[in-house]
């Protein structure tokens, strides 16, 4: 099974992502690490990506995704999935792949991403991950307040998909 933890930049996804894969015993896998070098380059010049830009992204996921599945590593995958193509590409049969959305206030997300360092996602380009955000429908995503501990965000997500 993957776990894909989604939200904007700054929503949680790495940091809940990886405490829960290490709870479950599971791989923990970022999104970023699939980014070409050029798509990062762009994120600290504060220039949005387009999805030309996030194609090559997407096919790395979803071709990992496979593999993962295919070698029966169980996986939790912290991923901005901000449109709903985007979540088409990553979605697998059998629901092999379930979504988690972190919900969280412009404010919110703001705040946080005030104070993270050393990252190349900065605050500057939050409004355009927040303008490019395609809520998923509950059928799609289990919606989590991100405005929670990590420690609740997770043990939501282990009861809600009966992983205990």
């Amino acid at each position: 099974m993957i776990i894909v933890v989604m939200g904007v930049s700054g929503s949680g996804k790495s940091r809940v992502g990886q405490a829960l894969a290490q709870r479950l015993e599971w791989q923990f896998r970022d999104a970023d690490d699939f980014h070409t070098q050029a798509a990062k380059e762009k994120m600290k010049q504060a220039i949005p990506l387009n999805d030309q830009h996030r194609q090559p992204w997407l096919e790395a996921m979803r071709s990992a995704m496979d593999q993962w599945i295919m070698a029966g590593k169980n996986t939790v995958l912290a991923c901005s999935a901000l449109k709903s193509s985007y979540r088409q590409v990553l979605h697998l049969q059998d629901s092999q792949a379930q979504f988690i959305y972190l919900k969280g206030s412009f404010e919110l997300i703001y705040e946080r991403l005030k104070h993270r360092q050393h990252h190349f996602m900065k605050e500057s380009l939050l409004r355009s991950q927040f303008e490019t955000l395609e809520e998923p429908t509950p059928s799609e995503a289990i919606h989590i307040d991100a405005s929670q501990s990590p420690e609740v965000i997770i043990q939501s997500v282990i009861n809600q998909l009966n992983l205990e």
